[in-house]
């Protein structure tokens, strides 16, 4: 139960992922079009927008505006704005300086000039007055210290946050570690605490990018740079740098495409878990059939859907058959490794020489195949440790697959016994041993052969059989200790390694140079004893 809730937690948070990214896709492209208008920008805000008139851009008129607007906030002279009919058409004065007319593109769909005007005229007014205001001294100390308390505030939400994550993936862990026991088991634990990292980190991010961008609207030299900041970014992502066919993109929609692939990959694996957990797992099939059909699906589906993706985009494929010749040479030079893996990858999933599940050795690696991915397989051995191996050293060398279509497997145990040991009492004994434990198959029975004469020893050898490979180790351990009790109890010896050694007693030639050397050696110690013993007798006269 709790299992099936926090899949479900992690699918609707994925789903919502996508959605988010999916209305990205579709909502983007129509704001990133160009403007017919430009926004009249005063401090970092815009007042009004206007359009092209006669030979100006409305670029032309827009920055023209401004600048007689900020003119008139930095002058100390009061501010006054007022609609003068010219040509038939409302013209606005500040300051009885003309500063634009007002034509029937600048007018919004359902309003005259006129009134268009007059909404303008209030508009200027307004921001005028709050440009003025925003340069007195008292408005600046006093958004100082909001700013200072805005900071204060962002600090201790910074804090609240991994509080709560902590507290929150706590009591999750706890719900975890409780309802599952195997290791394989904790792989979604290892997934929601990255969720919960993830959800904290955008949430600080979001929470002081918002706090920067609010306390850089609060002062109006440092709202204008963001502004002009924000527009230099805009315009530089919106304009296209890549051209295909007749369609241009931008870096904003390379992103936005980049972010649609990485959605429909995730969007196909939460479906092959699904289809693996609710329709292959009921359907009878084996645990390695299971995950070659859903690999096999997963990549039909990122294949199929990025197909999809790329026409709805507006991307030609047959135009992209250079672009794909080019990388295809690449990859063959450049890439031998990664395109020998992955086609080893796609060979293990059809001709199955191994499966999830599978008990093999490669190399000096032992251990159960948990997974079998594009480039390469994990395995986890009998330590709990994952061992990560390229898909074409299961091609190019030996791998030993212990669960090959069957299961059973002999195990061999050596045992050496004393000369003078019954043979026939060492048989029943290692028979006896292996028919007590439960994990030895009945049939084929166990069997004792008798290898050969050792050293020291009578080499004996116990075939058992197994359905279980990969505990090959601890029974191998329980047989020994069964043979060893066993074996003291028919006071049967197991020797130790013995070497008999044998000496002969004869003469010892020597020759005549080594004769001469060892005479004259003797001759010097005698005469070297004479001298001393005289020197000791006249001492004591």
């Amino acid at each position: 139960m709790v299992r099936s809730r926090r899949f479900r937690f992690a699918s609707n948070f994925i789903s919502a992922i996508i959605a988010i990214v999916l209305a990205l896709g579709l909502w983007f492209p129509a704001i990133a079009q160009t403007p017919t208008k430009v926004p009249v920008v005063l401090d970092g805000q815009p007042i009004f927008q206007v359009s092209n008139s006669g030979q100006y851009s409305a670029r032309e008129r827009a920055e023209a505006i401004a600048k007689q607007l900020q003119n008139v906030v930095q002058a100390d002279r009061p501010i006054q704005v007022e609609i003068e009919q010219r040509n038939q058409l409302p013209t606005i004065l500040l300051n009885d300086r003309y500063l634009l007319t007002v034509t029937e593109r600048d007018a919004i769909p359902g309003s005259t000039p006129q009134e268009q005007a007059s909404q303008w005229v209030q508009q200027i007014q307004e921001a005028l007055e709050r440009a003025k205001t925003e340069r007195t001294t008292a408005y600046l100390w006093q958004t100082i210290l909001l700013a200072a308390g805005i900071v204060l505030i962002a600090a201790a939400l910074t804090w609240g946050l991994g509080w709560i994550k902590h507290r929150f993936f706590q009591a999750a862990q706890e719900q975890l570690t409780a309802s599952t026991e195997a290791d394989a088991d904790r792989q979604p634990l290892r997934i929601l605490e990255f969720l919960f990292k993830l959800v904290l980190a955008i949430a600080r991010i979001g929470l002081w990018v918002g706090v920067v961008l609010y306390i850089t609207n609060l002062f109006p030299f440092t709202r204008q740079w963001s502004y002009q900041i924000a527009s230099v970014l805009t315009t530089s992502l919106a304009s296209p740098i890549l051209t295909l066919s007749n369609n241009s993109y931008s870096v904003i929609d390379l992103v936005i495409l980049a972010g649609l692939l990485f959605g429909l990959v995730i969007f196909a694996g939460i479906v092959t878990n699904l289809f693996r957990s609710r329709v292959l797992r009921y359907a009878g099939i084996n645990r390695g059939a299971q995950e070659a059909i859903a690999i096999l699906a997963k990549y039909g589906l990122i294949f199929v859907g990025s197909l999809v993706l790329l026409q709805i985009w507006g991307l030609d494929i047959s135009s992209l058959a250079i672009v794909a010749s080019a990388l295809s040479v690449g990859i063959g030079f450049g890439l031998q490794d990664i395109a020998k893996n992955f086609g080893s990858g796609i060979v293990l999933v059809f001709e199955r020489p191994i499966q999830v599940g599978d008990f093999v050795e490669v190399g000096d690696y032992k251990g159960t195949v948990e997974r079998i991915g594009a480039r390469s397989t994990e395995i986890r051995t009998l330590d709990r440790v994952s061992i990560i191996v390229p898909n074409s050293r299961f091609l190019e060398n030996e791998v030993i697959n212990w669960s090959h279509h069957n299961p059973i497997s002999r195990l061999h145990l050596p045992v050496g016994v004393a000369y003078g040991c019954d043979a026939k009492a060492v048989e029943a004994a290692l028979l006896e041993a292996a028919r007590n434990h439960p994990k030895v198959l009945k049939s084929p029975p166990p069997q004792v052969l008798f290898k050969s004469f050792g050293d020291s020893a009578l080499d004996f050898e116990l075939l058992v059989w197994t359905k279980e490979p990969e505990r090959q180790f601890l029974l191998t351990s329980d047989l020994y200790y069964k043979i060893y009790d066993v074996l003291n109890q028919k006071e049967i010896e197991i020797p130790f390694p013995q070497h008999d050694l044998h000496l002969r007693s004869g003469t010892v030639g020597l020759s005549p140079q080594v004769e001469s050397a060892l005479t004259q050696m003797l001759t010097r110690w005698h005469n070297n004893g004479d001298r001393h013993s005289q020197t000791s007798g006249d001492g004591k006269s």
